[in-house]
């Protein structure tokens, strides 16, 4: 039978490209699995992390199959970006792409006796054929997600092709109340002495269907009746078990848990779920965690979903990458609908080998994932459009959606348009359904501009069904005051944005799925703003989990069904004032809110609750009363707030953009701008303004104010953002100062090129 043994303890490591080994290293670190070795540099705020080609060791004694012919397999389950397999010095596997399984067949390089030696080269390194090339998170490098031997005997369920299970379920509803499960297993060095059995169990563990194939022909329809359907409120899950027999033996045996539904969108209903409309409303999510990068444990993903559900939320978008298989484990359990995603983002390199990467990259997720009932949709790719489009952009495109419907034709299938990507034109009406990631509100305009905008697209566009694939703005819990404002990174500024997202998305049930940008804070070592370096502040959630952001009550308080009440601004603890505005998120009807024992009011609203409060000298004690609910926090009155309450940069930000208009002056918005030969303009790269110092400098400059992002060669988001242009950049960033964009037009075409 099949062993599969893990091997994720005792390993060796280098953070250097050392080379290869030919015994077991003694001077090199003791680590366990999972590991990254970006745990800490991927997040720590230096402006850059190590990457590299890094190197593994580790010695097993080689499994040993009861039958001869037996076969030993090394699966790594994920190795970031690139990687090459050694065992006993002979190269066994080369792997690209960070996020997929694969294997290798070690057999024939095992010693009969004593120890083997298992080495495993890992890189981050850019290689311009492996997506993602670039884009706003840390490429992290390592094993981390862990490493296995499987031990098989000769004849077993396959293990060689794209990492997959060899097992393919595919339930579906019946009109009399039950479902049909078709199912197919692939056998390796079967022949006629073998059979496949088949069996279907419900969640108490009883068998519901069973069925036999012969190993040369293993499709077989399974029916189970009175079939319980799966949903995010009821997630039942059936196991399906395979079994190659030999007369009265098991030689090797596959199982997954699938889940019986159907679904389909609407561009007037939204997402309909076992016939039910459902809108799908939720979160987008990475897989680091502060100090852990993405080695993340079973108990890290479970925990994560956990949270998730705690928000109320009943979708997931796991950008941008393929996501650990105890993820989608949990999401199969607790009942999400998940948009699952290749990492073909920002750039399009039109390298006909980073394509291929492309195609291998999907047909892994899907070959990998295709049982996991959560799994609702396929994404092709997001925020392509930043890297310029072209017609083979768009041909690529075409090619991955039919590549998909053909690998999979029971999923719908999906893309996330960077917010400029026109409303009409090439890349729409490519997949099934579609999302933009728009930012209105934190990157230029204001938080009242995403109602209209997506009424528009709706009204215009009848026959597209619309989602949010991304929105939301900085949340850093140091940052607090009685006059939120954009880019002013407070806490309460990121609870007003989102209380105003949340209204317009409630209000609009047809919008198929929106996905907040982030759940939980993540690594972008690039990054530096609003006074935290390293990463990227928008979750609902603080990296190291301890914190929910007040942003995450305002979405507990429209999906959660469980009651709650939470009095926001905990963290906003001194205040100035003859009075102070408290907020109360609840799903309840009526709140009131006691100050020091006294009754402050009773409001009846709709999910928010504003209270006009004059506190008394010194700690006050607030609690809302809501039902069955209540909340508590204390607020101390001081004469002055504390200055940390308060980023230096936002003021000095604030006075930059008045001082742009000095030196640079506006300009008449009805006179044409002028883009004459010979001389920079807003239309050339921002690599070509690099090319020339003066040039460069007064793009830099615009580029800090209008986005708080440090750009230079090298440095920051620079390979996201090279072959962007002002012009290109300013038609994503909407509601800039009149004038700005014309403003630095007029001073780069006074310069030669």
């Amino acid at each position: 039978m099949r062993n599969v043994i893990n091997i994720n303890q005792g390993w060796k490591f280098i953070r250097e490209d050392a080379g290869l080994p030919d015994a077991l290293p003694t001077g090199w670190q003791d680590v366990n699995l999972p590991h990254s070795w970006n745990a800490v540099d991927g997040m720590d705020g230096n402006g850059s992390f190590y990457r590299g080609t890094c190197w593994y060791a580790r010695s097993f004694a080689t499994p040993r199959q009861p039958l001869p012919g037996g076969r030993v397999y090394v699966e790594v389950n994920a190795a970031g970006q690139q990687a090459d397999v050694y065992v006993n010095g002979q190269k066994a596997a080369h792997h690209e792409g960070g996020y997929s399984r694969f294997r290798a067949d070690v057999t024939d390089l095992c010693r009969e006796d004593g120890d083997n030696l298992l080495v495993i080269a890992c890189s981050n390194e850019l290689l311009d054929r492996v997506y993602p090339q670039s884009a706003d998170f840390t490429f992290y490098g390592g094993l981390y997600r862990g490493v296995n031997l499987i031990s098989v005997p000769a004849a077993h369920f396959d293990l060689d092709h794209l990492g997959g299970p060899a097992l393919k379920v595919t339930p579906k509803p019946t009109e009399c109340g039950g479902a049909l499960f078709e199912i197919e297993t692939w056998v390796t060095n079967g022949d006629e002495n073998f059979t496949v059995l088949y069996s279907i169990k419900d969640a108490d563990g009883k068998e519901v269907a069973g069925g036999c194939r012969p190993c040369d022909d293993t499709a077989i329809k399974l029916f189970v009746p009175r079939a319980k359907l799966w949903s995010p409120d009821e997630p039942n899950l059936y196991t399906v078990t395979a079994t190659l027999q030999r007369r009265n033996e098991a030689y090797d045996e596959v199982c997954c848990r699938s889940g019986v539904r159907s679904f389909s969108c609407e561009p007037d209903k939204g997402f309909l779920l076992n016939g039910v409309a459902t809108p799908l409303r939720g979160v987008s999510r990475h897989q680091d965690m502060l100090y852990k990068g993405n080695a993340l444990t079973r108990e890290d993903h479970y925990n994560d979903a956990r949270i998730i559900k705690e928000l109320g939320a009943n979708t997931i978008r796991l950008a941008h990458y393929q996501h650990s298989e105890d993820f989608y484990d949990a999401c199969d359990e607790l009942g999400f609908v998940i948009w699952a995603e290749i990492p073909f983002i920002s750039v399009m390199n039109p390298d006909p080998e980073a394509h291929q990467n492309c195609i291998s990259q999907m047909k892994e997720l899907i070959t990998q994932a295709y049982n996991h009932p959560c799994i609702c949709f396929w994404g092709i790719s997001n925020e392509i459009l930043i890297g310029g489009i072209s017609q083979k952009l768009v041909d690529n495109h075409h090619e991955l959606n039919a590549l998909v419907k053909e690998l999979d034709p029971t999923r719908l299938t999906t893309i996330a348009h960077v917010s400029s990507t026109p409303v009409k034109g090439p890349m729409h009406r490519i997949t099934d359904v579609e999302s933009y990631n728009h930012y209105f509100g934190w990157y230029g305009g204001k938080i009242e501009d995403n109602a209209p905008w997506v009424d528009k697209f709706h009204a215009d566009n009848p026959d597209i069904c619309l989602g949010l694939s991304e929105y939301g703005c900085e949340g850093i819990i140091t940052y607090h005051g009685p006059n939120p404002q954009c880019k002013d990174y407070s806490e309460e500024y990121q609870a007003v944005y989102h209380e105003g997202l949340a209204q317009m998305i409630d209000e609009r049930p047809w919008l198929w799925a929106t996905h907040v940008w982030n759940m939980f804070d993540f690594g972008c070592a690039a990054r530096n703003e609003g006074g935290v370096a390293g990463r990227n502040n928008k979750g609902l959630v603080t990296m190291d989990r301890k914190t929910r952001k007040d942003s995450f009550y305002v979405y507990q308080a429209y999906w959660a069904k469980d009651p709650m009440v939470h009095i926001a601004g905990r963290r906003y603890a001194q205040r100035a004032g003859e009075t102070t505005q408290v907020k109360v998120y609840s799903n309840q009807n009526t709140v009131t809110l006691y100050l020091n024992g006294k009754v402050v009011g009773v409001q009846t609203a709709h999910r928010v609750f504003k209270f006009e409060v004059a506190l008394a000298e010194g700690q006050n004690i607030l609690v809302a009363i809501a039902g069955s609910v209540t909340d508590s926090i204390t607020l101390e009155k001081v004469d002055k707030e504390p200055a940390i309450y308060v980023l230096p940069e936002f003021n000095e930000r604030q006075e930059g953009v008045a001082n742009w208009f000095k030196t640079m002056g506006s300009m008449d918005l009805e006179a044409p701008m002028e883009f004459p030969e010979g001389y920079y303009s807003i239309k050339d790269t921002m690599e070509q303004l690099a090319e020339n110092e003066e040039a460069f400098a007064i793009v830099r400059k615009a580029v800090k104010l209008a986005t708080n992002f440090d750009v230079a060669p090298g440095v920051g988001m620079w390979d996201m953002m090279k072959k962007m242009s002002p012009e290109s950049m300013g038609g994503m960033i909407s509601g800039m100062p009149d004038g700005f964009i014309e403003s630095l037009n007029a001073q780069l075409i006074k310069i030669k090129k």
